[in-house]
């Protein structure tokens, strides 16, 4: 298997540490509003991974986070936290809020077959490791004290930059140098920030009454459950230049070497060419979607046909060609798993290669894809529905549920669409009177079969 490794910008064979498990830590969501589909491009990006990872035949120990503290409004060291701007809009307490949005997020990446990992670390939870954390850095000399809180000295760690590609001057011009003047870098990021008394959420530290950095969270939980070095770490492309670069920096001045293996990336999801943002007012819910008739699943096929290295332009119009796709993917495979024919061993082995080498080059899911909608070109046989079962332990498209195509005048019978695909199976081998016979048999069942440029029609007598 192959991936991108954001770290050193080129594909590289994908070696984990250990021989058949991968430790993976991926970066969840803060919990103070609804995920919106960009977002869940990215849980949909993190489930590719771990479906094909599985596929391949590794066990996985995978961590995600659920920011409810320290995520501040600038994704930086300034600003409201934003789980206590919700609770103070919202006339709830930050808890409530949290809670609330992280039960609609698990929820929605059910509806979307995205598995939860096998860790679901609360940052809440782990106050005690990140204290523990700024104290480490501390007694290292990477991190300094002032008045508002703890800060982690970028100056100490001299690759600072070296994922996102920035180097510190850049840091420096893009740093909002007016926000705190006791900060020795511009770049300096908070580890521990000081809490007033109006701070609804803070714990005790031996610096005082405060709470985490939003940074501090993932490096003491990755920490905690994979270890100081593990093998792979994914996020959506926005975390790199910030929270990524800052989790690096911390990791290695408390370990002294590299700490994550792969860093891996998924692109932004534009709307209607432009920006998706909560703030531009432009994001979509999976609710949403479902309100305007789409499921989830056409929303997950969607994203499927863009690499996740790409950015994908959602509109309307393409979520409906992804649904009607979906639902002709669906008809035949049902034709398919009632179908008689039967596929070589060798062809099956070909579609399979084809399959594996296009999953396995840096998760290369459209190319997948094209294998299977050629599969599913050949003549109706339940190899090639057993085909594309296995293929879906990767789409996760639900291929196991799909039932009959309905039409106008309802759902059609698994047993006239089984003749129906007998009845084509003879017309190519040119049994002209066993097609006949099949035709007399759907017929005899309240059904007329008839044969079109867009394929067989089948319609109630």
């Amino acid at each position: 298997m192959k991936v991108y490794n954001t770290l050193t910008r080129k594909k590289e064979d994908f070696r984990p540490l250990a021989e058949k498990l991968v430790t993976m830590y991926s970066c969840g969501p803060t919990v103070y509003s609804y995920a919106h589909i960009g977002n869940l491009r990215t849980y949909i990006f993190m489930d590719l991974i771990r479906r094909v990872l599985r596929y391949d035949g590794y066990k996985i120990k995978g961590v995600m986070n659920i920011t409810d503290v320290g995520h501040l409004l600038a994704d930086a060291d300034d600003g409201e936290d934003k789980l206590q701007k919700a609770a103070r809009e919202q006339k709830k307490t930050p808890w409530e809020i949290a809670a609330f949005y992280s039960d609609v997020f698990f929820k929605d990446i059910a509806a979307l077959n995205i598995a939860k990992p096998e860790i679901i670390a609360k940052a809440t939870d782990h106050i005690p490791e990140m204290i523990d954390f700024v104290q480490a850095l501390l007694e290292k000399g990477y991190a300094y004290e002032i008045s508002d809180g703890i800060y982690f000295d970028i100056a100490k760690f001299p690759s600072y930059g070296k994922l996102s590609g920035q180097s510190v001057a850049e840091k420096e011009a893009g740093a909002r140098i007016e926000e705190n003047t006791e900060k020795r870098h511009p770049a300096d990021f908070a580890l521990w920030k000081k809490a007033d008394k109006n701070h609804i959420m803070q714990w005790e530290s031996p610096w005082g009454m405060g709470y985490p950095g939003w940074h501090i969270e993932c490096s003491a939980m990755s920490k905690k459950y994979l270890g100081e070095v593990f093998d792979l770490h994914t996020g959506g492309i926005d975390a790199v230049p910030v929270h990524h670069e800052n989790e690096i920096a911390q990791n290695e001045a408390l370990a002294g070497k590299q700490t994550v293996n792969y860093w891996m990336h998924g692109e932004f999801m534009l709307v209607d060419g432009g920006k998706m943002s909560k703030s531009l007012g432009n994001t979509y819910t999976i609710a949403q979607l479902a309100e305007k008739g789409y499921d989830p699943l056409d929303f997950r096929f969607f994203c499927l046909n863009a690499h996740y290295r790409k950015k994908l332009n959602f509109t309307f119009e393409g979520l409906s060609a992804a649904k009607t796709s979906r639902e002709r993917l669906n008809a035949a495979l049902f034709k398919h798993k009632n179908g008689s024919s039967s596929l070589t061993a060798e062809k099956i082995a070909s579609y399979e290669k084809e399959f594996e080498d296009a999953i396995n080059d840096d998760l290369n899911i459209p190319l997948a894809l094209a294998v299977l909608f050629n599969l599913v070109k050949e003549p109706y046989s339940a190899d090639v529905y057993a085909l594309a079962l296995k293929f879906d332990k990767v789409f996760g498209l639900s291929f196991d549920k799909i039932t009959a195509p309905k039409t106008d005048n309802g759902e059609i019978p698994a047993e006239v669409l089984d003749l129906s695909a007998q009845r084509t199976q003879a017309k190519k081998e040119k049994n002209f009177a066993l097609a006949d016979e099949l035709r007399d048999k759907i017929a005899a069942l309240g059904y007329s079969v008839k044969d079109t440029r867009e394929g067989v029609v089948i319609v109630k007598l």
